[in-house]
């Protein structure tokens, strides 16, 4: 994945200490350009000791023009200052600052992109480097701009042997709430952070300032998922409703927040809004989406080579498909089967569930809903969200009378990674088909069946050909069981690698049963040794663990499979679990993953976890899974050891720079932020990107996370994290409807 831009600081330039070295050869140009290259668009000279280039105007990409130095070094592991002085004339131009690999793939390790100005500043940040290299490059890209514009810049270093960032997160007072909203008559919980050992007054207060309730907090010792000293607060007796209200302990007052269930059926089309401006393919309105307006992406029109006719990756078919369509998947321009398979799913699961669950509100995700452009078509706005998505999944089916008939190609995407910022429609690469996979296949057949039965009262032609492409994808994975996506396969997208397909096995044929009642499928599923195992585990499931979601269906969708009480009892039993990790948890969320390690994604595995709650919920109508998947929205919301929302639009401080290449403000003004409704990856304890590498090493559990658009291994967007927000929204929206 590519990175994008840092916070500048005007500080002074140092020279190397006896313990730094110095990788960048006539970084202050007294002899000359050399070793500098500039591409041949770019006209350099060297004007009051400092090297300038004069740069064309009309070119798309910053990197069809920039000036550079290969052949540096880098050591893995090693934090590295990069320093240079730069100015820009006329103002307002955003150069892009790169230490990446000089020769094929040309890896970015790091990135910045500082606005300069006529006078000039002097830049300096903090990285450490990925890997181990000799043929390294510092690269100054300089196009992309209408206008001829002139770049200059002098004292260009790259030292190596500095001390990594102390990077000190601003996590404000230390008392810890839900900042959108509390429901009336849910669970109110917060969590103090202090050093005191006793029991401490607190009191609410609403809007005014008056306190309207009080108590003392209950001491949890140190939490290990954030290394703090806390106390809880509980304050759910106070069922007002209201706007405004803190609550106030131990010398802090918290940030403000509603009591009310209003925000969250906002929330609850907010999250499936999202997937509009996602979408390939086609023209995002502005009418339909102020300020996210947009041409449409990957249609063949130029530079895009387009999705309506891509070819395979050298070696693997002699056909080219029309695969246009689909969400984009996450900051890039890829489109993924495997994680479109559990987005969708997921959607469709959040409007199956409106239909039959006790609390249920179908009328919420009906037509009119999500100011879509299929709104009005009598059909739910959800259904035809989902729809984009699946019309693109069927379309990655290899074609009858080709090899491999029926399989689903893996996943389609750029030849290679594309830069920050990138609108879809400026994508200039070549896109390819890359292996179908087992895995792929089984995602097509899930979804397909599940659809079928789903859109069968609107569109029963639709409903049949997604039940044939089901069955005749089932029919191929079973006839090639382990053709499974390759690791190694990460250049210009994802990898999505997986080594084991018995849980996609699992999960197709559980909804082609539930769609079809065939004895075949029930067979298999009673065969299956996943049909008793534990499905869920402590992190939950995923893209690439998703048994869990045929367990659930077979245990909430109505049927007859030979022993649904049991598969009804394993789903409760798992909720159990996690309604004990939420119990025991100082900040309320029913996730602890071995040594407080946070999965990438972590947002997403904690609604995850909640929905397998709010699932027991609707099984068995107990107050406490209704009130334990109610509270671990607390945590996305606010209620964490950084104290921030991970939702953008939601709270006082939220999350609004997560990676994308265009909801990319923080590298481009003319670009937004994410839409409200975006939810951002959260805590990863692996923090594989350089941004964030050189500023959270050694960090615990919940502060492995940064707000930052180059942060892409802890705040990137994605659908299938969006879809799990969506369907817990729904649901507590649900219950305060209800």
């Amino acid at each position: 994945m590519a990175l994008a831009a840092a916070t500048l600081t005007a500080v002074p330039v140092g020279k190397a200490t006896a313990d730094e070295v110095e990788q960048v050869r006539n970084g202050s140009f007294a002899t000359g350009m050399d070793p500098w290259w500039t591409t041949t668009n770019v006209t350099g000279e060297l004007s009051d000791g400092m090297l300038c280039a004069n740069v064309p105007g009309g070119t798309t990409n910053r990197w069809d023009a920039a000036v550079g130095q290969n052949d540096i070094a880098l050591v893995k592991g090693d934090s590295y200052r990069l320093s240079f002085k730069a100015s820009g004339s006329p103002e307002g131009h955003v150069p892009r600052v790169i230490v990446g690999l000089s020769v094929s793939p040309y890896d970015t390790y790091y990135e910045v992109s500082p606005q300069v100005s006529v006078s000039g500043n002097t830049y300096s940040y903090t990285f450490t480097s990925p890997v181990d290299t000799v043929q390294g490059q510092v690269g100054f890209q300089v196009g992309g701009s209408a206008d001829p514009w002139r770049f200059c810049m002098d004292d260009v270093s790259l030292v190596g042997g500095v001390p990594p960032e102390v990077y000190e997160p601003d996590t404000g007072p230390r008392m810890r709430v839900n900042q959108v909203a509390y429901l009336p008559a849910g669970p109110k919980n917060a969590t103090l952070v202090t050093t005191a050992t006793e029991r401490l007054p607190w009191q609410l207060k609403d809007a005014a300032g008056t306190t309207v309730a009080h108590g003392r907090t209950v001491p949890r010792g140190e939490d290990a998922s954030s290394g703090q000293h806390v106390q809880s607060i509980d304050f759910s007796s106070y069922r007002k409703r209201g706007r405004g209200f803190t609550l106030v302990a131990d010398g802090e007052t918290s940030r403000p927040f509603d009591i009310s269930p209003v925000p969250y059926g906002q929330l609850r089309a907010d999250a499936l809004k999202y997937y509009y401006t996602q979408r390939s393919g086609i023209e995002i309105s502005d009418a339909l989406r102020p300020g996210y307006a947009r041409p449409a992406g990957h249609v063949g029109t130029a530079p895009n080579k387009g999705d309506v006719d891509v070819p395979c990756q050298p070696g693997v078919c002699d056909y080219r498909l029309d695969v246009s369509g689909g969400w984009y998947d996450a900051g890039d321009h890829g489109k993924y089967v495997v994680n479109g398979g559990v987005a969708t799913w997921q959607l469709l699961n959040e409007y199956e569930r409106s239909r039959w669950a006790r609390t249920g509100q179908p009328a919420k995700l009906g037509d009119g809903t999500l100011a879509i452009p299929e709104s009005g078509n009598k059909v739910p706005d959800i259904l035809d969200e989902a729809r984009w998505e699946l019309e693109f999944l069927l379309k990655m089916q290899v074609p009858q009378g080709e090899p491999l008939a029926g399989m689903a190609h893996h996943k389609i995407h750029d030849v290679n990674w594309t830069g920050l910022p990138l609108l879809p429609s400026d994508d200039p690469q070549q896109r390819e088909l890359h292996p179908p996979s087992t895995q792929a296949t089984l995602n097509l057949a899930a979804t397909a069946a599940q659809a079928a039965r789903l859109y069968r009262p609107y569109d029963r032609a639709f409903a049949s050909r997604a039940l044939k492409a089901a069955e005749s994808a089932w029919a191929a994975a079973e006839a090639h069981p382990e053709m499974y996506p390759s690791e190694s396969d990460g250049i210009g997208g994802g990898a999505y690698s997986d080594s084991d397909a018995k849980d996609e096995f699992y999960w197709a044929a559980a909804e082609l049963y539930l769609t079809t009642g065939g004895k075949q499928f029930a067979d298999y599923l009673l065969a299956s040794p996943l049909h008793t195992a534990d499905v869920f585990g402590a992190t939950g499931f995923d893209w690439g663990r998703t048994a869990a979601l045929g367990r659930l269906d077979l245990a909430t969708v109505p049927n007859r499979l030979p022993g649904r009480d049991r598969v009804r009892r394993s789903v409760v039993k798992a909720a159990d679990t996690y309604l004990a990790t939420l119990d025991a948890h100082p900040y309320g969320l029913p996730y602890a993953p071995a040594g407080n390690s946070y999965d990438w994604g972590s947002n997403s595995q904690i609604l995850n976890n909640a929905l397998v709650i709010a699932e027991a919920y609707d099984i068995t109508g107990r107050t406490a899974y209704r009130d334990g998947a109610v509270q671990s929205m607390d945590y996305i919301l606010g209620r964490n050891a950084l104290n921030q929302s991970y939702v953008t639009g939601y709270g006082e401080v939220a999350s609004h720079n997560e990676h994308s290449r265009w909801y990319a403000h923080e590298l481009d003004q003319a670009l937004p932020n994410p839409p409200k409704g975006t939810l951002a990856g959260g805590a990863n304890s692996s923090i594989q990107d350089p941004y964030a590498q050189g500023k959270l090493q050694g960090c615990v559990g919940q502060f492995c996370y940064i707000d930052d658009i180059q942060s892409w291994s802890t705040n990137e967007t994605a659908i299938n994290w969006n879809a799990a927000l969506a369907w817990m929204a729904a649901f507590v929206a649900d219950q305060g409807d209800s």
